[in-house]
């Protein structure tokens, strides 16, 4: 009989399982894929760690969790500086002082703010997220970095989609070109599967086990159980689908060192249908002959395929909500993480979220 049977070996029930291993408790994780990591899960090609669910940047300012998660790997310095590339224009971005002079030339924060200031449409009580953008950064703008892409990523166009999708979108009057604010930055040295390892260390495994299938038997060998699947599958879908968005990748490998001398470069031109090209050996500063990119689509969603950001509007959270009340009539039961929350979360928020729930499980 185990204590614990944890659903799911990404983040969120990896480090439950790590705690409560360290609290004195019988664990047993199961991960109806073949590996370990969930989403964050990189695997080798030519020698290079590949994001194979796409690229995956550690970020934190909280202490706590930085201290905890590097117990179990190494971290470099890797910076987080994408570019976006518009009709064979490169662009820094996000947003910053030096975009903003690479489109109209200004050199000051004062000249852009006075700038920017020139080109919003001004629009009271914007109802969508193309009015919200335009009343923020203007035509001009939008349709470099906002239209197309929003357009493909979503399936629809902007003008169809809620403005809170956007409204994180940072517009910086300096120079820091810098993704994050975080103070701590970095991607695990080796890759994040080296990573999970440590973390699974000691703790039984099973892989390419489906919870659904062996249900009855898994719930009888455990007290209690922690899961980290999709919440409307755990019920059946019995108020329907929660939506997700999608994606599908494409490796290439090429007999060249470097392809783009980036990491991450977003096209956001809608006519062309990849997002964004990934080139990993950037991500850990890997010197080699070849080089492998990802080229990362937008796909349409289906129950059967792999879940990775929720659609939170309105007919979604209804939806939620009845499935969140349903599971908490299942005291054996903890549902917890991007996928059973129906939330988006940043790393670092999953382990603090995992941190917690085993704090109050010990006590």
């Amino acid at each position: 009989m185990y204590d614990y049977l944890i659903v799911g070996a990404g983040l969120f029930g990896s480090v439950c399982a790590r705690e409560l291993s360290n609290a004195g408790k019988n664990c047993l994780v199961i991960d109806k894929r073949n590996h370990i990591g969930g989403n964050c899960y990189t695997d080798k090609i030519e020698g290079i760690n590949i994001h194979k669910y796409g690229p995956h940047i550690f970020h934190t300012s909280n202490n706590k969790v930085w201290n905890y998660i590097n117990n179990f790997a190494k971290f470099n310095n890797y910076i987080n500086r994408v570019k976006v590339k518009y009709k064979n224009n490169i662009y820094s971005f996000p947003i910053n002082l030096m975009t903003l002079y690479q489109i109209w030339g200004v050199k000051t924060p004062d000249e852009a703010k006075s700038k920017l200031e020139s080109v919003r449409i001004h629009i009271d009580n914007p109802n969508n997220l193309e009015e919200w953008a335009l009343s923020q950064v203007g035509e001009e703008i939008y349709n470099i970095f906002i239209k197309g892409y929003t357009t493909k990523q979503w399936g629809r166009a902007p003008s169809d989609l809620p403005s809170f999708i956007i409204r994180r979108l940072p517009i910086r009057l300096t120079f820091d070109d810098n993704y994050y604010h975080d103070i701590y930055q970095g991607i695990p040295i080796g890759g994040y599967t080296n990573l999970f390892y440590n973390l699974l260390k000691g703790i039984e495994v099973k892989l390419a086990v489906d919870y659904f299938k062996e249900q009855k038997t898994l719930n009888k060998i455990s007290k209690r159980i922690i899961y980290t699947g999709k919440i409307d599958e755990f019920f059946n879908y019995r108020y329907g689908e929660l939506e997700y968005l999608t994606l599908r990748f494409e490796n290439e490998v090429l007999n060249i060192s470097d392809y783009q001398g980036n990491a991450v470069i977003n096209y956001t031109e809608e006519q062309i249908p990849y997002t964004r090209i990934i080139e990993h050996n950037h991500f850990e500063y890997f010197e080699s002959k070849k080089t492998v990119i990802t080229k990362e689509y937008p796909d349409k969603w289906h129950k059967n395929k792999i879940p990775y950001y929720p659609v939170n509007n309105y007919r979604n959270n209804l939806l939620f909500s009845k499935y969140k009340k349903l599971s908490q009539n299942l005291p054996k039961v903890i549902f917890g993480g991007r996928l059973a929350e129906y939330k988006y979360y940043d790393m670092d928020e999953i382990i603090e979220s995992a941190l917690n729930i085993v704090q109050n499980e010990v006590k």
